[in-house]
C-alpha cells in the first residue's frame, strides 16, 4: 500500500510539474505586442517646464510621464481602487478574480472587476476588447508575460501614459493638463480621485460632457481612500465640495514659432529642450498682444531676448498671436528679412573707432554731400553743421554715417555683418553706401546677435535657442575700445517719454517708406530686440522705431527684471578725452579725397549750415563763422553787409524770405558760403 501511495504521490508531483512547466513555456512564448509606446512630441524651457505639445500621429493627446511627475497620492489612490496587490501578484490576480466571480454568481451581477492594473495596461497596449472571454484570457496571458520583462513601476508608468480619459486625451499627464490646466506633480484630493475614476469608463465619465457622473465616480473613489484612510474626513468634506471642471483647457502653445522650427530641425526628437525662460516668454507675448491692440487689424510685432554673456536665447516672440489673421500671425517675423533701418549704425561707428578713422568726440561735417551718384539726406531734410561723432549716432543722423562707410568701404561693412553671424541679404546683389542706412535684408534674431557683440565686449558669438545645442567660440568683430565706446554713446540716448531714465544702451530705426519699426538695446547682461511692421511689408504710415518700438524695448526690460545691469567700465586703453585733447588727425573727420579739401583752419559757415531751412528772426538773420581769421566780412547774394566783424556771430540785416546765399570772407581772403532758404 505505501509502495503505491508513493508511485502516486510521484506521478502527481510530476504531472503537477510537467503542466508548470508547460505554463511557464506558454507564458514565455507570448508574442508580445510592442512596448515601446508613442508619446506626444514636447518643447520644454529652461527648466523643464512644457512649452508645447504636439499630438501623436492619430491626432491623440499623450504625452510622456514617469512615477516622479505624479502627485505620490494619485498613485496611492489608484492602486487602492483599481488594484491593491499590484505589487504582490505576478500579473493576475487570483484571490481578486475568485471574489468577483463570486461576487457575480450571488448577486447576479458584476459587482467588481478582476482585471489588474497589469491586465490593463495589457489591454492597452493592445487595444483588445474587455468583455469577452477570450479577450479577457488574451489579456491574462500578455499581463503574466509583462510581469516577467518589465518591472512593476514601468508597468505603473505604461499605464500613466496609456489609461483613457475622454475624447483623444491619453494618460494622466495630458488628462490633468487638459482638465486642470496644470501638470499632475501636485494634484487635491478630489483632482486625483477623478483621475482614478474616469478611466473605468472614459467617455461616460467626461468631465466636459458628463460632469454629474464624473463627481459621482470621483466621490466613489474619495469614500474609498477615506475608508482605507488615505485622506481623513476633513480633506474628504473638502474635496466633495470641489467643482468639477466642465471644459478642456488648450494645451500650453508657448514660443510656437521657436518650437516649430526645433521640431523641423529634429523631428525625431522626442523632447526638445530650449533655452526659452516660461515666465518670461508669457510675459513678452502679453506684451506683444498689448502693443498691436489699437492700432489696426495688420500691425505685427516680433521680440528677442538674450543672455549676451552666455548667447542663449531667453524668450523669442515671434508675432503678437499665432493665428491666421490679418496680421498673419503664423509668420515667424524673428526670422524674416526686413530692412534695419538706422540699427546697423552702430557698427558702421564701431568699425571706424576699431580703424582709427575716428573717435566719439571727432568732429564731422553733416552737410550735402554727394558719393558719386548717391546724395544722402538726413531722415529730417535738416543739416546740423560740425557736429561731434557722439551726437550724430545719438540724433541718427544719415550722412555722418554714409561718410564713415564711404571710408570703411562697403565691403569693410559686409565682411563685418557675416563676421557676426548675420546672414543678410542685398538687394540685386549689389553691395552701396546705402547698405549703412538700411539698405540690406536682416533679421531680428540676427540683428540681437549683432547687438549681442557690441555689448559683449566686440566679441561676436551665434546665438542659441537649443538648451544641449553646441557652443560655438566667438571671434573678435571690433576692439573691446570700440565696443565701449558704441555701448557709451548708445547709452547716453534720451529714453522715449514715460520710459525710466537709465543707461540702457539702445538704437532706434525706421525703414524707408515706414515699412519697419525697430529698437535694439542691452544692459550689462541682456539684450532685447524690438521689430514692428507688418508681415507683408506694406508702408505703416506713421510708424517710427523711436515712438512705436521703443517704448515696447524698455517695457520688456522691465518685464525681464526689476533693474538694469551696469554697463562694463571703460577698457584701460579707452581715450577719454575732448575734442581739443584728441590727436590732431582725430580732431575732425576728413573723409576721402580731403588731400583736395579746405585746410583745418580755412573759414566755414557754422550757422545757418549750408542746405537748411531758417526761421527769419524779426531782428534779421543771426549767423556764425567757424574756423579762419577775424576780421570777416559777410555777404548775402553777393553784396556786402557786415565788414571788419571781429566777433564770430553777427546779426546780418534781413534778406526777406526765400532762398539766399550767405558768403564770408576772413582776413586772409579766405572764403565760405551757404545756401539756405529763409521763411
Amino acid at each position: 500500500m505505501r509502495a503505491r501511495w508513493f508511485i502516486a504521490l510521484a506521478a502527481g508531483l510530476w504531472l503537477a510539474a510537467t503542466g508548470r512547466d508547460q505554463f511557464e513555456a506558454w507564458v514565455d512564448a507570448t508574442d508580445l505586442p510592442s512596448l515601446h509606446v508613442e508619446t506626444s512630441v514636447q518643447v520644454l524651457d529652461r527648466k523643464g517646464a512644457l512649452l508645447r505639445a504636439y499630438t501623436v500621429a492619430d491626432g491623440r493627446w499623450r504625452l510622456a510621464v514617469d512615477l516622479d511627475d505624479v502627485d505620490p497620492r494619485y498613485i496611492d489612490m489608484l492602486l487602492t481602487y483599481e488594484d491593491r496587490r499590484f505589487y504582490d501578484h505576478a500579473g493576475v490576480d487570483l484571490r481578486s478574480m475568485a471574489r468577483a466571480l463570486w461576487q457575480a454568481a450571488t448577486s447576479g451581477r458584476i459587482v467588481s472587476g478582476g482585471s489588474t492594473l497589469t491586465m490593463q495596461v495589457a489591454r492597452l497596449l493592445e487595444e483588445g476588447t474587455t468583455g469577452e472571454v477570450g479577450g479577457k484570457l488574451r489579456q491574462m496571458r500578455v499581463a503574466l508575460a509583462l510581469e516577467r520583462r518589465l518591472s512593476k513601476d514601468q508597468i505603473l508608468s505604461l499605464y500613466l501614459q496609456l489609461a483613457p480619459f475622454g475624447g483623444n486625451l491619453e494618460g494622466v499627464r495630458a488628462a490633468s493638463l487638459s482638465y486642470f490646466g496644470k501638470e499632475p506633480r501636485r494634484l487635491t484630493p478630489a483632482e486625483s480621485a477623478l483621475l482614478v475614476a474616469i478611466p473605468q469608463s472614459p467617455e461616460t465619465r467626461r468631465p466636459d460632457r458628463a460632469a454629474d457622473r464624473a463627481e459621482a465616480a470621483r466621490d466613489r473613489v474619495l469614500a474609498r481612500a477615506v475608508r482605507f484612510h488615505l485622506i481623513d474626513e476633513d480633506e474628504a468634506t473638502a474635496a466633495l465640495s470641489e467643482h468639477i471642471p466642465g471644459t478642456r483647457q488648450p494645451f500650453p502653445a508657448y514660443a510656437p514659432h521657436l518650437a516649430d522650427r526645433a521640431r523641423a530641425e529634429d523631428p525625431a526628437r522626442a523632447t526638445q529642450d530650449l533655452t526659452i525662460d516660461l515666465d518670461l516668454q508669457k510675459k513678452l507675448e502679453k506684451l506683444a498682444l498689448q502693443s498691436v491692440q489699437g492700432r489696426g487689424d495688420q500691425l505685427q510685432i516680433a521680440i528677442v531676448v538674450a543672455d549676451h554673456a552666455s548667447g542663449e536665447i531667453l524668450a523669442s516672440v515671434g508675432s503678437a498671436a499665432f493665428t491666421a489673421d490679418a496680421r498673419q500671425g503664423y509668420v515667424d517675423m524673428t526670422i524674416a528679412l526686413r530692412s534695419p533701418g538706422s540699427t546697423l549704425k552702430p557698427l558702421v561707428y564701431g568699425l571706424a573707432f576699431d580703424q582709427g578713422l575716428a573717435h566719439p568726440e571727432t568732429m564731422i561735417d553733416d552737410r550735402p554731400m554727394v558719393f558719386g551718384t548717391y546724395a544722402p539726406q538726413n531722415f529730417d531734410k535738416l543739416f546740423h553743421g560740425e557736429i561731434r561723432l557722439r551726437e550724430a549716432l545719438q540724433m541718427s543722423l544719415n550722412i555722418p554715417a554714409v561718410a564713415l562707410t564711404d571710408a570703411l568701404g562697403p565691403a569693410k561693412l559686409l565682411s563685418a555683418l557675416g563676421k557676426a553671424g548675420v546672414a543678410y541679404k542685398i538687394p540685386g546683389d549689389q553691395p552701396g553706401l546705402a547698405v549703412a542706412l538700411g539698405g540690406v535684408g536682416v533679421t531680428l534674431q540676427d540683428m540681437v546677435q549683432l547687438y549681442a557683440a557690441i555689448a559683449r565686449g566686440g566679441v561676436a558669438l551665434p546665438l542659441t535657442w537649443r538648451k544641449d545645442g553646441e557652443r560655438a567660440e566667438g571671434q573678435r568683430l571690433i576692439s573691446a575700445v570700440a565696443a565701449w565706446e558704441v555701448g557709451d554713446i548708445l547709452a547716453g540716448l534720451a529714453p522715449p517719454p514715460g520710459a525710466p531714465s537709465n543707461r540702457l544702451a539702445y538704437k532706434t530705426g525706421t525703414s524707408y517708406g515706414h515699412r519697419d519699426a525697430w529698437a535694439i538695446g542691452f544692459d550689462g547682461r541682456h539684450v532685447i530686440g524690438v521689430w514692428m511692421g507688418r508681415a507683408d511689408g506694406t508702408p505703416v504710415p506713421g510708424a517710427f522705431g523711436a515712438e512705436v518700438a521703443a517704448p515696447v524695448l524698455f517695457q520688456a526690460f522691465n518685464r525681464l527684471k526689476p533693474q538694469l545691469d551696469p554697463q562694463p567700465p571703460a577698457p584701460a586703453a579707452t581715450l577719454l578725452v575732448s575734442n581739443p585733447q584728441l590727436p590732431l588727425p582725430l580732431q575732425r573727420f576728413r573723409p576721402r579725397g580731403a588731400v583736395f579739401a579746405a585746410a583745418p583752419d580755412a573759414p566755414a559757415v557754422a550757422f545757418p549750415p549750408d542746405g537748411s531751412e531758417v526761421e527769419l528772426l524779426p531782428s534779421g538773420l543771426k549767423v556764425s563763422v567757424r574756423g579762419g581769421t577775424a576780421p570777416f566780412t559777410w555777404l548775402l547774394d553777393g553784396m556786402p553787409v557786415a565788414v571788419a566783424m571781429r566777433e564770430r556771430e553777427a546779426m546780418l540785416p534781413s534778406p526777406g524770405i526765400g532762398f539766399v546765399t550767405l558768403s564770408v570772407i576772413d582776413a586772409a581772403g579766405r572764403s565760405a558760403r551757404a545756401t539756405v532758404r529763409l521763411w
